[in-house]
């Protein structure tokens, strides 16, 4: 997984790139958090895709199965 770019960090926290330089730099420990909660969303979002993805294969089981026994 890749870091977001300043620009979506800028967009989605409303702060300008100086503000995250200096956090970046002087408050390592907020900003990795930052880094990580994206992260976290990043994998979050992967996982409710790949849910999503078993649904659908689920569906279209229980139809062939109900195709075929009727």
């Amino acid at each position: 997984m890749s870091y977001p770019s300043f620009r979506k960090l800028e967009k989605d926290l409303e702060v300008n790139k100086t503000t995250l330089h200096n956090w970046k730099k002087n408050r390592p420990k907020l900003y990795e958090f930052i880094i990580e909660s994206y992260r976290d969303k990043e994998l979050l979002k992967q996982h409710l895709n790949f849910m999503i993805e078993q649904k659908k294969h689920i569906e279209n089981e229980i139809d062939l199965t109900k195709n075929r026994a009727m």
